[in-house]
């Protein structure tokens, strides 16, 4: 620091809601309450999603081993929001089977068969097929295992694009008039009178300022450091940081379902498709107490993970198969639980204020399929200070690109209309953008009216999209967050898009 004074920024003026933290809560709270016609800021003090909203298992799940914890309200509410979830966004979000092999160490069959029965039924599923029982040696989901595995039982869950997710989100936020700010910290926040002063401080050392009449702090990982270190409160609760990690191999094993493994040491390890040939395996579960920002996979979780697929594969990867390998935190409320794994997955909120004083509420804890009512729920705790609040519209509305009910067919078509393209990338676009990918295609006839080619599917069209229309600005943010592109690059085509990041 040279002692020098920040350049100043934009005054914002007054908002209604200013949201701190632009992961899949904070980007919730955004759309919801931008929909609702409040005024809102949201600021992020990175990309946005590049801490625990990027880093999931990337899935829509029930959480078929929270009902081990007799955890019924957050299963079934869970359960609920798939099928909202998966009907408001088909391109990112789309049905999974999940092979669980039984292994009578670790749960007795009656047991199992007990939480499918219940994960059938607690959600009032109507769009996923039911469960059902496998005879492994004749079923050709069977193939890859050993063959001490012989039975095994199938559920379905949902896939999802988890950065993807926070994206939509605040999309629709911006469209319904959020101010939306990346790389933005909130570095201050004090209460004059009814209403928040926040101050804020961009990348370049410029300061922002917005006025507020509420402030929702959901800085994840960081939640207790803003309520101590930016609004200088104190926090009756605490957030447990638990990691989890991941790795991503080639794909070793035919056809289109996943696995659910059971561990000697009573965890799960979920073994899915990912990015057409490769799998992503995961996830450990570990008490953390580093710097949230420094989080990386750790040689005992590579072995961990390694372990328990040589168990149950016959093929399984090696270390030296691994392509990529990443880390998250979840921000987990702290319930006193001995065990990382039985710590609750449930949200709490905490209000600081009065009818007369400028509320902050603070979220603790919560998973990235709950997110929606999440946001419902932290609005209705925020009633008091606006009670003209209009009611909840998001459940039946779709995320952006969403509105194409069955994703097959709108794939087909969007093919048809891009008849001299490869169908290949015309489904990735698909698949990334739904019906917005006509705007980034455009006029576009051929991969020459795509600009540069990068490699793999990635185009400079691609490229000018995101920067223009989801805040991309770094080649990390398009190759990590806003895409996959960067898993399917060599080191050589990676520098070369740096590069060009750097040069334009």
């Amino acid at each position: 620091m040279n002692g020098t004074a920040p350049a100043a920024g934009r005054d914002h003026g007054l908002v209604d809601i200013a949201v701190i933290g632009g992961g899949i809560n904070g980007a919730g709270i955004a759309r919801d309450a931008a929909g609702r016609g409040l005024k809102v800021l949201l600021c992020e003090k990175d990309d946005f999603a590049e801490g625990t909203s990027s880093r999931s298992g990337k899935l829509i799940h029930g959480g078929l081993r929270y009902l081990e914890y007799y955890e019924f309200r957050l299963v079934r509410e869970a359960l609920i929001e798939r099928e909202v979830l998966l009907a408001s966004a088909p391109h990112i979000i789309w049905p999974m089977r999940f092979v669980l092999p039984h292994s009578p160490e670790q749960r007795p069959a009656w047991l199992v068969r007990t939480g499918l029965f219940l994960y059938d039924h607690l959600g009032g599923r109507k769009r996923l097929p039911s469960s059902r029982s496998l005879d492994l040696s004749r079923a050709p989901e069977g193939a890859p295992l050993r063959p001490e595995f012989r039975r095994a039982f199938e559920y379905s869950d949902c896939w999802v694009d988890d950065a993807r997710l926070v994206i939509l989100n605040l999309i629709d936020a911006a469209g319904h008039g959020a101010v939306i700010l990346p790389r933005t910290r909130a570095v201050g926040a004090r209460r004059e009178g009814d209403r928040w002063r926040l101050e804020m401080r961009r990348g370049d050392g410029t300061t922002e300022v917005v006025r507020a009449r509420a402030l929702v702090n959901a800085a994840g990982p960081w939640v207790q450091d803003v309520v101590q270190g930016v609004a200088g409160l104190n926090s009756g609760h605490n957030v447990r940081l638990v990691k989890g990690s991941h790795l991503v191999v080639p794909k070793f094993w035919s056809g289109p379902q996943a696995y659910l493994l059971q561990n000697d040491d009573r965890r799960v390890i979920f073994v899915n498709p990912y990015e057409n040939d490769l799998a992503l395996i995961g996830t450990t579960d570990i008490p953390y107490e580093g710097r949230a920002d420094q989080v990386a996979i750790d040689q005992s979780e590579t072995a961990y993970l390694l372990q328990v697929l040589q168990r149950y594969f016959k093929n399984a990867p090696q270390q030296s198969d691994i392509v990529h390998a990443f880390s998250g935190l979840r921000p987990l409320y702290d319930d006193n639980a001995e065990n990382p794994s039985a710590v609750t997955r449930d949200y709490v909120f905490e209000v600081d204020g009065a009818t007369d004083i400028a509320p902050l509420l603070s979220i603790f804890g919560g998973k990235i399929t709950t997110y929606r009512r999440l946001a419902e729920h932290a609005l209705q705790r925020l009633e008091p200070w606006f009670p003209k609040l209009s009611p909840a519209w998001t459940s039946g509305q779709s995320l952006p690109g969403g509105d194409i009910g069955d994703f097959d067919l709108f794939a087909g078509e969007l093919a048809r209309d891009y008849p001299d393209l490869p169908r290949e990338l015309v489904q990735h676009y698909a698949r990334l953008y739904g019906t917005r990918g006509r705007a980034l295609l455009g006029p576009a006839r051929s991969c020459a009216d795509l600009g540069r080619h990068f490699g793999g599917q990635l185009y400079e069209r691609e490229v000018a999209y995101l920067r223009e229309t989801e805040w991309a600005t770094t080649s990390a943010d398009i190759l990590e967050r806003r895409t996959k592109h960067g898993l399917h690059l060599t080191s050589a085509q990676r520098d070369a898009f740096e590069s060009y990041i750097a040069g334009h």
